[in-house]
């Protein structure tokens, strides 16, 4: 997954598995739980880095409906692929927008959205990545960053191991899948991560399931 050239025939069918994962696990909960701990407002922008297919930004879309709130959405994604699928699965969504750009780009400008959240992306960084990304998503965000990832835990591992082999048709997706969760982190290294980083105004919450919900406040 980490392939930005991934032909979209081999890169769409992944999406939509881990589109499944995301909502058998619990992974949307994590933005819903942290959006309700900020001061939202109409008109915000939220942008979702690292974006893959959007369907957590569907997912938030959805959410803010219901609490009649107008957010404006974007995705940003390295993958060509990626973005061609979320703009074709959010058509129905004119809240939401997207863009092809590396994250880590001049594209992506300081103080040019309200919130950045991200899901299951943070993980394919070294730690020194780590804390540069972070660093610029802090430098971006004019109210708050919102990251979920994983928790590295032999039992996440073994139940990623067996959940995707019981549905799961990619054998990309059953290898990467286990990788994610071993490259995931525990609270102290993401204490420490955040500390390197500069960063001392935030709360990390462990979340079903094996989730890490950190909320970076400016």
């Amino acid at each position: 997954m980490d392939d930005f050239s991934l032909d979209p025939a081999v890169i769409h069918p992944i999406l939509s598995e881990l589109e499944i994962i995301n909502r058998l696990l619990g992974g949307y909960n994590i933005f819903f739980d942290a959006l309700k701990k900020l001061s939202l407002r109409d008109e915000m922008l939220i942008c979702d880095w690292g974006c893959g297919g959007g369907d957590s930004l569907r997912k938030i879309a959805e959410w803010s409906r219901k609490v009649d709130l107008d957010l404006d959405l974007i995705g940003i994604d390295a993958s060509e692929a990626a973005i061609d699928y979320a703009e074709k699965k959010a058509i129905s969504y004119p809240e939401i927008k997207f863009i092809h750009a590396d994250v880590l780009s001049k594209a992506v400008k300081p103080k040019q959205f309200d919130i950045i959240i991200s899901s299951l992306f943070t993980h394919h960084f070294d730690e020194d990545s780590w804390i540069r990304l972070v660093q610029k998503m802090i430098e971006c965000a004019r109210d708050a960053v919102i990251i979920n990832d994983l928790h590295r835990h032999w039992l996440a591992y073994y139940s990623i191991t067996a959940l995707t082999a019981m549905f799961s048709k990619s054998p990309m997706v059953k290898n990467d899948a286990k990788l994610s969760v071993l490259r995931g982190f525990t609270r102290k290294e993401l204490e420490v991560m955040l500390q390197k980083a500069g960063i001392s105004r935030y709360t990390i919450k462990w979340m079903w399931a094996f989730r890490w919900q950190i909320i970076i406040y400016k």
